[in-house]
């Protein structure tokens, strides 16, 4: 996901490294445990008091934040390459979707063989999309960035409204039968202790390989059109964001420390009082469905766009104060195989949990999982650095380049 090049931008890379490792952060509950317990902590991954507060500290610093960091860099490295296919006489359009083709490629046999978590396929599809605004002057591509994130806060706010709604008028005194069930079946759909969904999980994924990769395939289409309907506006309006940042030199290190300082105690204290708010909310509620799984598909929503900013802005900072450590050094290098790396966490964590691997699967809880997100940290800082000294590229980032321009490029330095 990264583009190559001795005009690369470190700070994009350092920025892309910590991306790469803050993703595990949040996908390790899914690798390691049912998937309703990465919105409901109570539906799965223990009730201790120390997995209460892993929780909470998740949602408040990384739930979503994380992913949308991705998006904006993705959006950010899709620019560069495009300009620069470009700046040669290249065309950008042939270029940009052989890239996005393998990309789909790479993200269906991703969600097919490895793990169905992927987010490579939304990327190609939301990225294939991307190109037409790639040629908009700032004003436009900021409008249509802002705009279709206040699109999918509305639709995720009125969707949720509207059960809300229906809540209300399944309790009401003298309520139809008719409206009490479709309001249960509504209920029974979010992430909740005991349900059928976890017990199903379970049964899944501490199965032999076959079997998962069968359920799978059942599954794969309907799964990626479910991301897509939920996230495709955000995912989109965040690429057209990460365009606009690299242009003005927000995600390249362009900006002086005043400025990213100020960008990050005011986004911070945009998002993390309100997101600290809805944590104890939720925790008073006992974690009961409706406010939980309204809270984590809506009413977080614009507070987590304000917190990854605030992120971006501590990060450059950051790296400014390591610039030329070997703790830069090393996020950069792993920045660099962005896309390896996470094709890599994946290996490992699915061979670790999964029933064919170590059968971990749904053994641990929430806070022991931050041992394996150490552990995974300091392989990609260990290994990423020693390879990029002798190699251009990451594995994957070299097959995706010789596929997308239809010859094996060079790989040794």
């Amino acid at each position: 996901m990264t583009p190559a090049g001795p005009d690369r931008h470190l700070a994009l890379d350092g920025i892309r490294g910590i991306a790469v490792l803050g993703i595990l952060l949040l996908n390790i509950f899914s690798f390691a445990n049912p998937h309703a317990g990465y919105i409901n902590p109570l539906a799965f991954g223990g009730d201790r008091p120390v997995d209460i507060a892993a929780w909470g500290l998740g949602f408040v610093l990384f739930e979503g934040k994380m992913r949308a960091l991705f998006s904006l860099l993705f959006g950010a490295s899709m620019l560069l390459v495009i300009d620069r296919a470009r700046a040669t006489g290249a065309s950008g359009a042939d270029v940009h979707f052989r890239r996005m083709g393998w990309l789909l490629v790479f993200g269906l046999a991703h969600h097919l063989f490895v793990w169905e978590g992927d987010i490579l396929s939304q990327y190609a599809i939301v990225g294939a999309l991307a190109f037409v605004f790639t040629s908009l002057p700032d004003k436009k591509l900021r409008l249509w960035a802002v705009g279709l994130l206040a699109a999918s806060i509305l639709m995720h706010a009125t969707t949720m409204a509207g059960v809300y709604g229906l809540k209300a008028s399944a309790s009401a005194p003298g309520a139809s039968p008719g409206v009490r069930r479709a309001y249960a079946a509504v209920e029974a759909s979010f992430a909740q202790p005991g349900s059928a969904d976890i017990r199903r999980d379970l049964a899944v994924h501490r199965g032999d390989y076959a079997s998962i990769v069968t359920a799978r395939a059942a599954d794969a289409l309907g799964s990626i059109q479910g991301v897509l309907s939920v996230y495709g506006l955000e995912t989109l309006g965040l690429m057209l964001a990460g365009m606009l940042l690299l242009r003005n030199g927000f995600l390249t290190g362009g900006w002086n420390d005043a400025r990213y300082r100020r960008w990050a105690v005011r986004a911070y204290l945009v998002g993390i009082p309100p997101l600290v708010a809805l944590a104890w909310w939720n925790r008073a509620t006992g974690f009961a469905p409706l406010p939980t799984f309204s809270t984590f598909l809506a009413w977080a929503e614009p507070f987590r766009y304000a917190v990854t900013l605030g992120h971006v802005a501590a990060a450059m900072l950051l790296l400014r104060r390591f610039a030329g450590n070997e703790l830069e050094t090393r996020l950069a290098a792993a920045g660099r195989m962005a896309f390896t790396n996470y094709l890599l966490t994946s290996l490992v964590m699915t061979s670790l949990f999964y029933g064919y691997g170590g059968a971990l699967y749904g053994v641990l809880g929430r806070a022991e999982l931050y041992l394996f997100v150490l552990a995974m940290w300091l392989a990609i800082l260990a290994w990423s650095e020693p390879w990029l000294r002798r190699f251009r590229y990451g594995p994957f980032e070299w097959a995706w380049r010789s596929l997308s321009r239809g010859a094996a490029q060079p790989m040794r330095v």
